[in-house]
């Protein structure tokens, strides 16, 4: 978990302006991967009770956009904030609670990822969601 100095220089980093609710909103981030965004008021307002909703959410939107913060949404999930950026890991989101986990890239040959026709882009990124049942679901027996 970051401090709150290194907290603060990732935004100077990022060449965005250091504020309580910028740095409370990052802190949250780190302490809860993929959190929606309720649990992420939910988090800042425990160090800043006065935060309203629209500045957590212009803060995501900030955060987000400098590249501190990665979104994902996962098919019939709420948007989600996280802080590990800058890789191209993926994720495993559990059918039954809707938990999910961070899964590193897949290594050696792996053509599922290997776009078949790249149609003139430059691809720097795949995006990949697996899913199943987490452990604790696993194991209750469904009907």
């Amino acid at each position: 978990m970051p401090t709150t100095a290194e907290l603060q220089d990732l935004l100077r980093g990022a060449e965005l302006r250091v504020t309580r609710p910028r740095v409370a909103v990052l802190r949250a981030a780190h302490r809860h991967p993929h959190a929606d965004t309720d649990s992420i008021i939910g988090a800042v307002r425990e160090e800043l009770p006065e935060v309203s909703h629209q500045a957590v959410y212009d803060c995501l939107n900030a955060l987000t956009g400098a590249g501190l913060l990665r979104r994902i949404q996962p098919l019939g999930s709420v948007a989600r904030y996280e802080s590990r950026v800058g890789d191209n890991h993926h994720h495993v989101v559990c059918r039954s609670c809707g938990a999910i986990a961070d899964v590193d890239c897949a290594v050696g040959h792996a053509p599922c990822l290997t776009a078949s026709d790249d149609h003139g882009f430059v691809i720097d990124e795949a995006e990949v969601i697996f899913w199943g049942r987490c452990a604790a679901c696993a194991a209750v027996p469904t009907s």
